[in-house]
């Protein structure tokens, strides 16, 4: 069981920037990938951000692409999402997941995919 706790949300002007943070607790021996997702009011939960267990991988929406970052430090069992310039459109809820690595390289962009989830975290853009 993998326990998963986002940090770092909360209100952020359009064009500044906010670093969301998720640590993992529990069975952390084994190689998980991460990932980050969010779901505004009304919409379904969409995929935002992908690392794989090495940190060597990385995979982005077109939405979010070139102004987000993700980054992992597997030593403190965090997973970060860097959110540079961000839009009143990237208001939502966002979750951080989690799930066994199947190869080194391997990220992993579908909600199905993941098999545990945090509790999320509000970020809120304003214009």
């Amino acid at each position: 069981q993998v326990l998963l706790v986002e940090s770092g949300g909360g209100l952020v002007q359009a064009g500044g920037s906010l670093r969301l943070s998720c640590r993992a607790t529990g069975r952390t021996s084994s190689n998980y990938a991460m990932g980050w997702f969010r779901q505004a009011p009304g919409k379904e939960r969409e995929f935002v951000a992908a690392i794989s267990w090495s940190g060597g991988s990385t995979y982005y929406a077109d939405s979010v692409k070139g102004r987000f970052t993700i980054s992992r430090d597997n030593a403190k069992n965090t997973v970060y999402l860097q959110m540079n310039s961000p839009k009143p459109e990237d208001t939502a809820v966002y979750y951080c997941a989690a799930r066994a690595a199947a190869a080194t390289g391997a990220v992993y962009t579908r909600v199905a995919g993941y098999d545990y989830w945090g509790q999320g975290t509000q970020v809120t853009v304003s214009s």
